[in-house]
């Protein structure tokens, strides 16, 4: 694993949480939710496709030709 992705995953996290914070602050909590939602839907789809790298290393080491 790559440090790369945790700094993605925070830096994205830190971006939302800013914009979360200002959103809120400007009356607009539903357009915050959203945001906040959006994020975490972002961070999940990175994971999947981790995971799926992962399984597909576990494959090819483990195939038996």
């Amino acid at each position: 694993m790559d440090i790369t992705a945790i700094y993605k995953i925070a830096g994205l996290g830190i971006i939302v949480a800013i914009l979360h914070i200002f959103l809120t602050q400007a009356g607009r909590q539903e357009q915050a939710q959203m945001l906040s939602l959006a994020g975490v839907i972002i961070v999940l789809l990175w994971l999947v496709q981790m995971i799926s790298r992962l399984f597909a290393d576990v494959e090819a080491v483990f195939r038996w030709w």
